[in-house]
């Protein structure tokens, strides 16, 4: 089976009205370049303002999506500021990123909320990006492995067989993200790798093999063709390099 490949931009906390438009008409300025299909997919995960024009804007575009960074673990209510996927769904929008460093790290996201948040996405038929990554500390203490291992058990292996298989992984190294510093492609293979050999342990190796697992940590236009080479790397989330319309571009054209 071919895994989906997946070119992930997250536009994170960045961009005024007129800067997300000027962005958005770069990255379709550029769309007959990217080759996408059913097997390679590119997404857009826009600040929340802006996932409906971004939907709107990509509804003629093939295998271009809206995503939101966010969602909420309640369906509805009174949850003051919070965005439920039900509302997320109802604005033509496909992917939800769920579990990024930064929302752990910055709002005490906890492995029991990510869980009720992929519940909540897959209940409206959003693809959850499920994020999962270690702190250089962690690294540097030769502690990831059984760090990583500890996310995915305590999260997204409380899924069934049927919701696994629509998940989204991106394994995130803190310590690269946002800092410049990238993990080698050795390194992040390594852990791709590990990664799904845990899935293969968990469930079984067919679903191992269908799940696209995308790297994410200062992935740019430099870097992208070497990173996406490795076996086990399906694509990329994408911060900083997907600010800029033509650097994006590129890193989409670098998926093969």
């Amino acid at each position: 089976m071919t895994r989906k490949k997946i070119i992930a931009g997250n536009w994170k906390m960045n961009a005024t009205k007129e800067e997300a438009v000027t962005l958005v008409n770069g990255i379709l300025a550029n769309y007959s370049d990217y080759n996408l299909s059913e097997n390679k997919v590119a997404v857009v995960a826009s600040p929340f303002p802006y996932i409906h024009y971004c939907s709107s804007m990509f509804a003629n575009y093939p295998y271009l999506y809206a995503a939101a960074q966010n969602c909420s673990e309640f369906e509805q209510g009174a949850y003051t500021g919070e965005v439920s996927a039900k509302i997320i769904a109802s604005l033509d929008v496909n992917y939800v990123i769920i579990g990024h460093s930064e929302r752990r790290q910055y709002f005490a996201e906890t492995d029991e909320m990510l869980l009720n948040k992929i519940k909540q996405a897959q209940k409206q038929d959003l693809i959850p990006i499920f994020c999962c990554g270690e702190s250089l500390e962690t690294r540097e203490a030769n502690a990831h492995f059984d760090f990583i291992k500890a996310q995915l058990e305590n999260c997204i292996f409380h899924l069934t067989e049927n919701e696994i298989k629509d998940i989204v992984i991106a394994y995130e190294p803190i310590w690269a993200i946002g800092t410049g510093k990238t993990a080698t492609p050795e390194q992040a293979q390594e852990i791709h790798a590990f990664i799904r050999d845990e899935i293969a342990k968990k469930y079984n190796e067919e679903i191992a093999t269908q799940i696209s697992i995308l790297y994410g940590g200062s992935v740019n236009a430099k870097n992208a063709a070497e990173i996406f080479a490795c076996n086990d790397i399906d694509g990329g989330l994408v911060g900083g390099a997907s600010l800029k319309a033509d650097e994006f571009a590129t890193i989409i054209k670098a998926m093969k």
